[in-house]
């Protein structure tokens, strides 16, 4: 398996700690310009609320067959916030990547539309990164695997990079206006890119003027350097973590960071009905994008703006906890804080 790291003119690859390997080789050409040009907006401070109190008798218990290989879903107490939602099928996550495996046994009948922007003859999922996103963020509650963070939510499967993980600029570019112009609430991106690139900016604000709340993966280099599009204003940044909350082997961190989330060993999904453990912060964007999904079900525009994404924004950094590791924002999101405010 292979995390996704663009990067502009570079092949390389990295030997990563604890018999985890990240290998880079992807190669990024400058996109076209984009007609979707967006003015960047500072994001206001909202103050939001879960409103929706929390219903006993649909309750949904993390039982010890899940909690034993899905640890981050103990770790960030999602059972609290499942006693409000566990999503919404009005809720799109836009998944860019490798493609989805939309047949694997947990993913049936979750992707909604797909589009694939790349020269592989199939938006299916070759690589098994995508796949793998898909599964942590809406596997289905079936006793079967794994369960997803929102698996009542349904998915965008949107390939922007190849069947050898490679993306380029202008893919993710199309591919984040294409979600955006098909319903998607949640962008998921757990793709790296080295540079700057002007058209992925203002896609990325379209997205924000849209609705829409974009989150991208803070990158695997051990750095302190940005990577984008995580570092772009309306991105979350999202670096990973190991269970004991110690910065997952080779994650970036920097004062660009704004939170931290579960990273290290993650067991999802792959592709033909398989499983399997991954590590980076690709998966921890993921994380986030779980959650920020069923909080898309559950708030109300406090502000009258007629958005949801800078609420769902609040609340996802207002519930974060702060644990010791300079460089990961907020620190690492806690649902049940969320419950609690």
């Amino acid at each position: 398996m292979f995390i996704i790291i663009l990067v502009k003119t570079l092949k390389y690859s990295i030997p990563i700690l604890l018999a985890v390997i990240i290998l880079a080789t992807s190669q990024v050409v400058s996109g076209k310009t984009d007609s979707h040009n967006a003015i960047n907006p500072v994001r206001p401070n909202t103050a939001a609320q879960v409103l929706v109190p929390p219903d006993d008798e649909n309750t949904t218990i993390l039982d010890d067959r899940i909690a034993d290989k899905q640890w981050a879903l103990r770790s960030i107490e999602i059972a609290d916030l499942w006693q409000m939602t566990m999503g919404s099928e009005e809720v799109l996550v836009a998944i860019l990547d490798t493609g989805i495996d939309k047949s694997h046994e947990d993913l049936s009948g979750k992707v909604k539309a797909e589009a694939n922007f790349t020269d592989s003859p199939t938006a299916d999922d070759i690589h098994g990164h995508g796949t793998h996103i898909a599964g942590i963020i809406a596997a289905e509650n079936n006793d079967i695997g794994i369960i997803g963070l929102a698996p009542d939510c349904r998915l965008l499967n949107v390939k922007v990079a190849d069947d050898r993980g490679r993306c380029e600029v202008s893919d993710l570019v199309e591919g984040i206006i294409w979600a955006v112009d098909n319903g998607a609430k949640v962008i998921n991106i757990s793709i790296e890119i080295k540079e700057t690139a002007p058209d992925l900016e203002a896609a990325i604000n379209y997205a924000w003027n849209h609705g829409a709340l974009v989150v991208a993966a803070a990158g695997n280099s051990g750095s302190h350097e940005p990577v984008y599009p995580a570092y772009y204003q309306n991105c979350i940044a999202v670096t990973a973590v190991k269970e004991d909350n110690s910065l997952s082997p080779l994650s970036n961190k920097g004062n660009w960071v704004d939170l931290a989330a579960p990273g290290y060993k993650i067991y999802s999904t792959l592709p033909g009905d398989s499983y399997g453990f991954e590590t980076g912060t690709s998966f921890a964007s993921a994380h986030v994008s779980g959650i920020a999904a069923l909080l898309f079900s559950l708030v109300t525009d406090t502000n009258n703006n007629g958005l949801l994404n800078d609420e769902v924004l609040a609340i996802i950094e207002d519930s974060c906890q702060e644990i010791g590791i300079d460089g990961a924002g907020r620190g690492y999101i806690d649902t049940s804080q969320i419950v609690a405010s």
